[in-house]
């Protein structure tokens, strides 16, 4: 959340949201707490030697960044201070912790692993837009510059989770540059899946009038690449922070603004609307009351997050600038009459804003938010962290309070499937980039680096580890570490040179002693300087091979098979003549909850939907086996011997492109029906 700069001049730069005073240059040390929680303090350029107990940024500030202006190695300067800056943040955050001790009777869920807080390190993170689909969670940001001093906004940001604790960098698939007629101000937005599509409604600055306007990034994929999906802003009423509702009548609605609060009916297109804007009506029993500010008689500020459940509208928005709380209110309808019931979350975190997200997900409901609790961080360089809670018998939010130690985690991590290097629960001096393969790997990797794979299950056993490396240098090793980075060696893989920072290998070693459930620790070692990039690693286990079957067509008589090349990414997924090949055959992989990832014998990849798309027709493929939905599959019986696989990502069903009985042709996906070419038996 941000004011438009025509507010924000007038505000002062204010990074401890309380009367804390701000410490400088004294250690503080060995300090305990006997009575009230200090909140919001900022300890900057002093040395912390002793326990400290606080919910503030406890680090020295890091040095501002240069500018940027090169190739991903001339940016090794600008991320070396950073790097350190969090590096030094990995070493004090044990103390930090205490807090949760201090306070755990404000965690309302408690459990064995949680998520760390900030869940995202190695950039910096506002403004929360979480989505559930399928088994995943998709959090859309937006992205802090580095050493910002002002809402510096380029793109947006896209990470992902299945467990709440361990979350993917999908890098950014939208930017100012998505916009062509955009120039500014990258702002908070949200996303929404409709018609196999899914739409970001962002606020942005209008090249030709300087104002703030909403425009819309559409995609196939949650993860995108987004596009401009008009050419122009779809609303144009200088405002900011969109958020939409999609009622059970099938009605879309847009809410957005600051200072006021309007909302138009979107068309079933999700890209036009009805009608003309309409204000609600901003009063006090509505939206609570402000004292002080008679211009501003409510504590509605901006960013509103409008959702419907049990049958009750909520509106969660930022309240009273500044600094901002989170309130809410409720309404029998999606255009009110608005009642407000409370505050949520109170004044927190070193940030003079803040912005709410609301979820439920796999039987638990979440609230996300952003503070300023990373080295650097404050009103203009904040970061999302989650929490877990429970609503009241009466559908009331409890007041949440912001953790170090954040959401619990939901179930484990499969090590025996790829895992993206970017998937992670804490880094310590870790960078993203995009990989030459496909998606996002880990960079800049320096000695002692390391990051956290929380709640990872071994089950009987591990007996090796590989990962796919790339190193311009004479390259390190990985140290594979259980339950810290001292913990158990289990595991130690070398990474030699490869010829360039993009040029991949996989490396693989000898496992010993993983078993049962642990966090995994990764920690990258070897000499000065940058040493390697890391896309994704896997451990491979004992026990007995899984049983492989071949799958065979109703309609045709055909087999599933893997067309050429089929050991490639991206093999397509046909039918063919039964001819008893390793690529017809297929392991059907325990992913949880009855469901499967269907492994392909030859060559150990998995049947994928192209891009994680939801759209019918999209294409079936063979990808390095992950956890995410769309290689996640239900087979479910007709009743007759046979199945449909239907997919979780997109709840679609395998199917024959046109319902062919010919060798060779294609599989997609369908709206399932009764079609026999959407059947499947095994043998």
């Amino acid at each position: 959340m941000r004011r438009p700069p025509r507010r924000i001049a007038a505000a002062p730069r204010v990074l401890a949201p309380t009367s804390a005073p701000v410490m400088t240059g004294t250690a503080v040390t060995d300090a305990v707490v006997t009575g009230t929680v200090m909140t919001g303090t900022v300890v900057t350029d002093a040395p912390v030697t002793g326990t400290v107990v606080t919910d503030a940024v406890l680090v020295p500030r890091p040095p501002l960044e240069p500018v940027v202006t090169g190739g991903r190695r001339d940016a090794r300067a600008a991320t070396t201070a950073r790097g350190r800056a969090r590096r030094v943040w990995a070493r004090l955050r044990p103390a930090v912790a205490v807090l949760a001790a201090a306070v755990c009777a404000l965690t309302l869920v408690p459990t064995s692993a949680h998520a760390d807080n900030p869940i995202v390190q190695h950039v910096y993170t506002a403004d929360p837009a979480p989505l559930v689909v399928g088994d995943r969670v998709y959090l859309y940001t937006g992205h802090d510059e580095d050493a910002s001093t002002y809402f510096t906004m380029r793109d947006w940001r896209v990470f992902s989770s299945a467990d709440m604790v361990n979350w993917t960098d999908h890098g950014s698939p939208m930017s100012l540059a998505t916009f062509a007629w955009a120039d500014a101000n990258a702002w908070a937005g949200q996303v929404v899946p409709r018609n196999g599509k899914y739409y970001w409604y962002v606020p942005v600055r209008q090249r030709s009038t300087g104002q703030m306007v909403i425009g819309v990034g559409v995609a196939d994929s949650p993860t995108g690449p987004f596009r401009d999906a008009l050419g122009r802003p779809l609303v144009g009423t200088n405002e900011i922070d969109p958020t939409v509702l999609i009622d059970d009548d099938g009605q879309a609605y847009l809410y957005w603004g600051n200072p006021n609060l309007w909302y138009v009916r979107l068309n079933a297109d999700m890209i036009s609307y009805s009608g003309s804007a309409t204000k609600i009506p901003l009063t006090t029993a509505g939206f609570g009351t402000r004292t002080g500010n008679a211009s501003r008689p409510t504590l509605y500020e901006e960013g509103p997050w409008v959702y419907k459940r049990g049958g009750q509208y909520y509106n969660v928005f930022a309240a009273q600038c500044c600094s901002e709380f989170i309130g809410y209110s409720t309404a029998p309808g999606p255009t009110g009459p608005w009642t407000y019931r409370g505050t949520v979350m109170p004044t927190q975190g070193s940030s003079f804003t803040n912005h709410a997200g609301v979820i439920d997900f796999k039987g638990g409901s979440y609230f996300f938010y952003h503070n300023g609790a990373l080295p650097g961080g404050g009103g203009f360089t904040r970061s999302v962290a989650v929490e877990k809670f429970a609503y009241g018998s009466d559908g009331s939010i409890p007041r949440i309070t912001m953790t170090s130690q954040g959401a619990p985690q939901v179930g484990t991590l499969d090590p025996f499937v790829r895992q993206e290097a970017e998937t992670i629960a804490w880094g310590s001096g870790i960078e993203t980039e995009p990989s030459t393969e496909g998606g996002m790997n880990i960079g800049w990797l320096e000695n002692g680096d390391h990051v956290k794979v929380e709640g990872v299950a071994f089950g009987t056993g591990a007996t090796s580890f590989s990962a796919r490396v790339a190193s311009a240098t004479a390259g390190g090793r990985i140290e594979v570490r259980l339950d810290g980075t001292s913990g158990p060696l289990v595991a130690t893989c070398t990474v030699g040179g490869t010829g360039g920072w993009q040029a991949w290998t996989t490396t693989t070693c000898p496992v010993s002693g993983a078993t049962g459930t642990h966090d995994l620790f990764l920690r990258f070692v070897g000499g000065s300087g940058t040493l390697f990039n890391v896309n994704w690693w896997q451990f491979a286990g004992g026990g007995s091979t899984p049983t492989s079957y071949r799958v065979t067509n109703r309609t045709s008589g055909q087999v599933m098979d893997v067309q050429q090349p089929n050991t490639a990414d991206l093999a397509v997924i046909g039918q063919w003549t039964a001819n008893g090949t390793a690529w017809q055959q297929w392991r059907f992989l325990d992913a949880g909850s009855g469901r499967v990832r269907l492994q392909s014998v030859h060559s150990g990849k998995c049947v994928d939907v192209s891009g994680a798309s939801v759209a019918e027709g999209a294409a079936i493929i063979q990808y390095t086996c992950h956890d995410r939905p769309n290689q996640v599959f239900t087979w479910r019986s007709t009743g007759d011997g046979y199945a449909q696989l239907v997919n979780l990502n997109s709840a679609q069903c395998l199917a024959v492109v046109g319902g062919s009985t010919a060798a060779g042709a294609a599989l997609e996906q369908r709206t399932c029906s009764a079609a026999t070419s959407m059947q499947w038996s095994r043998s």
